[in-house]
């Protein structure tokens, strides 16, 4: 994995760095991780596989988050050891405590230098100030988001693939898979003819039903939502994959209306790795928006975010458990 740090290394020279804040954006497809100093500068980033903190659900999810952050900490460590971890995580909603002590002992942290909050809520700082807009995020999952004067987060969506999700890549996937298996009900081999069954079905390993099967039952929500981007080649010579691809658009639209709805016009900031795909998905999310409302797409850095809350935070001297060496930095 490579470690982009913020200036070219000539030389290496062990030297005590500067006090830094650790941000993490856990997401169901990737993990990105930021240190900043308390200047506020990130000197380093890099990335991990997805985390989520619904993964604290099950003994082999739980496993699954001490490998990832062991190797996220092994990535950090190469630069140096942080004061103090913001981390913002999808699904996160309780067992603070636990996550926290997973998360701080890989890089010599206690649980109590360790600050949790959504993977949504670093999105919005990293885009705007509480009360400024709105920001609808879209990757693996969905959800709108906006932080009022009073710190507090407000969301509309984000209930998950099974129940929601609308717009997602999740989204998308499960409705492609719904489409395709019921025009095979209707009508045998008609995915032979379709440019959208033969993207997605050659992603998922076959076209026999088994194969689909065994892809959902044995991949993880990041995996499901990566089969978005095979809609998404298939859109400019299928016709229903183009429609799905605005029917995500148009859920997106959804979110941001209902925020416009509840707390009163503001700008509105779209986000996310699904707003890649094709622009017709950004076209029917505006088209959804009131008159009026202005728009703007940007990419989300939120462990850029969450590295500069965290070096803030990072002012009284640290407790370390365990006696983890200063390492040489660039």
């Amino acid at each position: 994995m490579t470690i982009t740090t913020a200036r070219t290394v000539a030389q290496r020279k062990p030297r005590r760095i500067p006090i830094l804040g650790l941000g993490i954006d856990a997401g169901g497809t990737q993990t990105r991780w930021a240190l900043a100093s308390q200047a506020g500068e990130i000197v380093a980033e890099g990335q991990v596989g997805g985390l989520s903190a619904v993964q604290m659900a099950t003994k082999g999810g739980q496993q699954a988050l001490r490998d990832g952050f062991a190797e996220l900490a092994a990535q950090v460590l190469e630069v140096g050891r942080p004061a103090a971890v913001r981390a913002g995580l999808t699904g996160f909603g309780s067992g603070a405590a636990e996550l926290s002590d997973l998360i701080g002992a890989p890089v010599g942290l206690s649980a109590d230098r360790v600050a949790l909050s959504t993977d949504i809520e670093m999105a919005y700082l990293d885009v705007f100030a509480p009360s400024e807009g709105y920001l609808v995020y879209a990757g693996t999952g969905s959800i709108g988001g906006f932080i009022g004067e009073d710190g507090r987060f407000e969301r509309v969506g984000g209930r998950g693939g099974l129940l929601d999700d609308g717009g997602s890549g999740y989204w998308i996937a499960r409705e492609a898979l719904r489409h395709i298996w019921r025009t095979e009900d209707e009508s045998p081999g008609a995915w032979r003819h379709s440019a959208l069954a033969r993207e997605v079905l050659e992603h998922v390993g076959g076209s026999e039903w088994s194969h689909t099967r065994r892809f959902l039952y044995g991949v993880d929500r990041g995996e499901m939502g990566r089969l978005a981007m095979a809609v998404a080649a298939a859109a400019g010579s299928d016709a229903m994959a183009l429609r799905l691809l605005e029917q995500a658009g148009a859920e997106l639209g959804r979110l941001a209306r209902i925020l416009v709805q509840r707390f009163g016009p503001r700008p509105v900031a779209l986000t996310g790795r699904v707003l890649q795909l094709h622009p017709v998905i950004e076209q029917a999310c505006r088209g959804a928006l009131p008159p009026g409302i202005a728009v703007q797409t940007r990419i989300s850095r939120g462990h850029h975010a969450a590295a500069r809350l965290a070096a803030a935070a990072a002012s009284s001297k640290p407790q370390p458990r365990t006696a983890a060496p200063v390492v040489s930095a660039p």
